[in-house]
């Protein structure tokens, strides 16, 4: 999505289940915690808003990025939440690196996805810039933790409605 074009806090609340009952878990990467702890602040903020309680939330930490899809792992194996969020960033430097985190954890969530048959959510921010980052963790186009709480909620709704 474009977040040029549209705030990633911004959301129909019509459109949002209710989200009391459900457990989540949220794996945040320590690497850039400027930006990864202000996602981790508005994904937490959001499920509150949207009806899950406090204590229906958990944080794990892992180091990077790249370490998020194992940590995503560990707690879907524990089958004790409705969706797993995981938040990090990548920003750009001089050298490849960047391309080969953003691609391996890419792939590492979309696996985790359909191997557990459980919402692994994406909300890893890929930027050029700092700057760019900051605007995307609360500054001027949202806060991609909201967005990814909200596709948590929406994917677990739509996994229990599946299954009845």
């Amino acid at each position: 999505m474009a977040t040029r074009l549209k705030n990633l806090s911004q959301y129909n609340t019509e459109d949002i289940p209710d989200g009391s009952g459900m457990r989540f878990v949220i794996v945040v990467a320590e690497w850039n915690q400027e930006i990864t702890f202000a996602l981790r602040d508005g994904a937490i903020n959001t499920l509150i808003k949207n009806g899950v309680s406090q204590e229906n939330i958990q944080v794990e930490y892992v180091p990077g990025s790249f370490e998020l899809s194992l940590g995503a792992q560990l707690v879907a194996e524990t089958g004790k939440f409705a969706a797993v969020i995981c938040l990090g960033c990548v920003i750009q430097g001089e050298t490849r690196h960047f391309d080969f985190i953003c691609h391996s954890v890419t792939q590492g969530i979309t696996q985790l996805n359909i191997k557990y048959n459980l919402p692994v959510v994406f909300g890893v921010l890929t930027t050029d810039t700092q700057q760019q980052a900051l605007d995307r963790a609360g500054g001027k186009h949202g806060n991609k933790g909201d967005e990814a709480a909200i596709t948590a909620i929406k994917m677990a709704a739509l996994k229990l409605k599946i299954k009845e």
